[in-house]
């Protein structure tokens, strides 16, 4: 049995029925990462011994978690116990937290066995994750090509079938954009469906912890895991979590389904162009009420999103100063420690998005800038949540081109636009699933983005099954397993 091949459900149950030791599933992956990462470059930090003993424990459990035996991947912007947490930042390189973020007290309380840290855009700003500090990650489908970002590592983890699942985060679409360049599912749920406590901050009215797995229904079992109020997070929603597995394949109402019109195509490449009228053609024979909507506000999206998150990453950012933690620069005064230190700890793209968000929030600015975008923002929620009252989901690219070339997006405005259709969702708080919907002529994965109302996970996954049914999207187990067998051989 190849235990890197596995589903995290099937996994789950031969370890909670005693067929498989946890050890031995732990033990496969280990090696597989020796083997493969080198080449992906999905981990920043792993602990083979730590996920080892984890496993050991599970195995010596009588009564078992939901997750026993799961091999999770982490964000590197999500802290961990004892484990480096370093946001893809030379600022934070050598930070070590003294506790764990909710979601990882969650996953452990259910048996999941935490991996590693994966790579990403330094502070979770980018959709590459070639801003990393460090090095960047190679999408597994093509080591020429990125695998989004700025959840690229987590991504690239999931797809080389490094981890089973992995967590990211989505402040713009950094969960849903990944996962649609590595040809895997991936969620950013409801704002204050899963606790943000101990996610290092980008943009803390936007930002979401969401899983990303290789199949709907090991997304819907691990939301299960970490979902539910938090009274550490002021943001957390108190609201029952329902058990998004078991609900999947209960029969429901028929959907009402929404594509976006014409007008609110932009910038799409022919080959999403086209999958997206293949995926209408596949829906319409599923459901017997589709309409096409336009959305009027949907251009004002980005922008919007452009001048909100900025704004909050300056704010959030003010902290790493060199005086509490984190990397600081000698310098014989308070001021020039302070510039020495965010001049040498930030890379590029952070120090853009500060300066952009530090002028909009400036006096004399502020209204123009600031205030003009929070407003478009009500805008933007009104009509989305006006549209899902009339339809249960709407259905959009996750992105409007396939993974690119590393260093081809030179321009930051067109890296921006990668964004373009996952901004929304963030700007309104609505859940929003990104899952595998067809190949590209030269085999690279494409994604769909389902979109659906405020707390309604569950009916979101639901589709979202129905639909992965019937695309019956294949993977190619990446070229990497056979890459890491020949690595092994010799």
């Amino acid at each position: 049995m190849k235990y890197i091949e596995l589903g995290l459900t099937e996994a789950v149950d031969l370890v909670r029925k005693g067929q498989v030791k946890a050890e031995e599933i732990v033990a496969s992956f280990i090696s597989h990462i020796e083997a493969v990462d080198r080449e992906v470059g999905a981990y920043l930090t792993t602990v083979p011994e730590q996920a080892l003993s984890q496993a050991r424990e599970v195995d010596g459990k009588k009564h078992k978690g939901r997750l026993a035996g799961a091999v999770v991947a982490i964000k590197d912007n999500i802290v961990t116990r004892g484990i480096r947490t370093t946001c893809g930042s030379r600022i934070l390189e050598n930070f070590i937290p003294p506790y764990d973020a909710t979601v990882i007290e969650r996953l452990k309380a259910e048996d999941a066995i935490i991996i590693g840290k994966t790579n990403l855009d330094e502070f979770a700003m980018g959709s590459s994750t070639e801003n990393s500090a460090f090095f960047p990650t190679r999408n597994p489908w093509d080591l020429d090509r990125v695998p989004g970002g700025s959840s690229g590592g987590s991504a690239a983890a999931v797809a080389a079938l490094e981890a089973m699942a992995a967590l990211g985060s989505d402040t713009g679409g950094s969960v849903r954009q990944p996962a649609a360049f590595c040809g895997i599912v991936g969620l950013k749920p409801t704002y204050g469906r899963v606790s943000r406590y101990g996610l290092i901050a980008f943009a803390s009215s936007l930002d979401q912890i969401g899983p990303m797995t290789r199949s709907v229904k090991d997304c819907a079992l691990v939301t299960s895991a970490i979902a539910g109020f938090d009274p550490r997070d002021s943001t957390s929603a108190e609201l029952p979590v329902p058990d998004y597995l078991s609900e999947l394949e209960s029969p429901g109402r028929p959907a009402r389904i929404a594509f976006l019109g014409e007008s609110s195509l932009q910038g799409l490449s022919p080959e999403v162009a086209e999958n997206y009228r293949q995926v209408q053609q596949i829906v319409s024979n599923l459901c017997s009420e589709i309409t096409f909507l336009d959305f009027p506000s949907w251009e004002m999206a980005l922008p919007c999103y452009y001048i909100i998150a900025p704004s909050e990453a300056s704010s959030n950012l003010a902290r790493y100063d060199g005086v509490r933690y984190g990397f600081r620069a000698p310098a014989a005064e308070l001021a020039e420690m302070y510039q020495k230190t965010r001049t040498a700890g930030f890379g590029s793209e952070v120090k853009r998005r500060i300066l952009l968000g530090t002028f909009a929030l400036s006096s004399g600015y502020y209204e123009a800038y600031y205030a003009r975008a929070a407003r478009a923002r009500q805008a933007i929620t009104a009509e989305l949540k006006a549209a899902l009252e009339k339809v249960d989901f709407i259905l959009t690219p996750a992105t409007p081109e396939p993974a690119f070339r590393l260093g081809e997006k030179q321009d930051p405005i067109a890296m921006y636009l990668q964004d373009y259709f996952t901004v929304a969702a963030s700007l309104a708080g609505i859940p929003g699933i990104s899952i595998p919907c067809g190949l590209t002529a030269a085999g690279l994965p494409l994604g769909l983005q389902i979109l659906s109302r405020p707390f309604s996970e569950s009916e979101l996954f639901k589709f979202a099954f129905l639909l992965e049914n019937s695309l019956k999207f294949k993977n190619n187990m990446y070229g990497i397993k056979a890459r890491g067998r020949r690595k092994n051989e010799n």
